[in-house]
């Protein structure tokens, strides 16, 4: 069995359990673990700088020498460019994708990894709640998600629409095994929205999206490095195959039980402990112990940096070789 049929045995929660290591050993040994698509590279990637203005009219920063984790949206009053949710169409303007993108370099990529043994994974970055907060400020839209909702699930659509077109291009062009789905919908600790808001307002343009992509053939990680605890069953309904970001505020071993073994917890690792620049090797090891011992008896579950990157490159590694040493030892005494 390679490193593919074992991750995807994992994630159909096949017992017995034939492989542990850390979350991305089958995926590509890249940045993000995804193949650089020329859609990101055009909508994000290619930004840079203290300030500068994307396709949508929006501001952003992306320092990585200041050690920002990515690209940041910057949004105040004054540079906002949905002043009024009850106007969105008014003020937003959704960009062309170019007609004349150069996929060359990505297929190059996905040409030279061996797809027997490797999931090939792209991005769709900013999702309904981010692409939101990159045109108004946060704060804005968590009132407009009370006071406006008309309005705000009007914009989730028609930006649907166009994640929809976006996905379209990229499994057209790259026949992906996996799309990578970002939308961050908690923080540390709790939701950005009840579940009631997040059911009406978010799920049904998900739905649409997630439903797309499956029809496909092509698998659905999402990514939200967050707390999410109460939107578990949510992800299974949408066809999510792997949440990645489980944070352990979540309660890990519930959400195991209430998901019984429909949906692959990628993540598990307190962040918090190993990603410090005087993080020990000692405590880096003995967090992604932690996890192990702690998720994995539950099934459908693999350790991973819940960011994807550690801000402090020293520690991923560490987190690896112990993900993928130590996660052996486990698994042997299983058997």
């Amino acid at each position: 069995m390679n490193l593919k049929e074992a991750f995807l045995s994992v994630m159909r929660n096949e017992k017995p359990v034939k492989w542990m290591g850390y979350g991305f050993e089958a995926f590509p040994k890249l940045q993000f673990h995804c193949i650089s698509d020329p859609i990101s590279v055009w909508d994000i990637l290619q930004f840079s700088g203290p300030a500068a203005v994307d396709n949508w009219g929006g501001v952003i920063r992306f320092l990585p020498e200041e050690g920002d984790p990515g690209w940041i949206p910057i949004v105040n009053d004054e540079n906002k460019v949905i002043k009024d949710i009850t106007k969105w169409r008014d003020y937003v303007n959704f960009p062309d994708i170019p007609a004349d993108l150069d996929w060359s370099e990505a297929k190059k990529s996905i040409d030279e990894i061996d797809r027997d043994n490797t999931l090939i994974m792209v991005p769709t970055f900013r999702g309904l709640l981010e692409r939101a907060h990159c045109l108004m400020p946060f704060e804005e839209v968590m009132i407009d998600l009370y006071e406006e909702p008309e309005h705000l699930n009007d914009f989730f659509a028609a930006y649907t629409d166009w994640k929809l077109k976006a996905i379209e291009q990229l499994i057209d062009n790259l026949k992906p095994d996996v799309i990578h789905s970002h939308d961050d919908w908690g923080a540390k600790t709790s939701l950005f929205v009840p579940p009631k808001i997040f059911r009406e307002l978010f799920k049904p343009h998900y739905k649409r999206m997630y439903d797309y992509i499956k029809k496909r053939g092509v698998l659905i990680q999402h990514h939200s490095d967050s707390f999410c605890m109460g939107l578990e069953n949510d992800m299974v309904d949408l066809g999510i195959d792997m949440w990645q970001g489980v944070l352990p505020s979540n309660d890990i071993v519930q959400i195991q039980k209430n998901t019984k073994g429909k949906l692959l917890l990628m993540g598990g690792i307190d962040q918090g402990v190993v990603d410090r620049a005087d993080a020990t090797e000692d405590e880096i090891r003995g967090e992604v112990r932690r996890a192990i011992d702690t998720y994995a008896p539950g099934g459908a579950f693999l350790p991973c940096i819940p960011s994807l990157e550690c801000i402090n490159t020293h520690v991923t590694p560490i987190v690896i070789d112990e993900c993928n040493r130590y996660g052996a030892e486990w698994l042997k005494k299983q058997q």
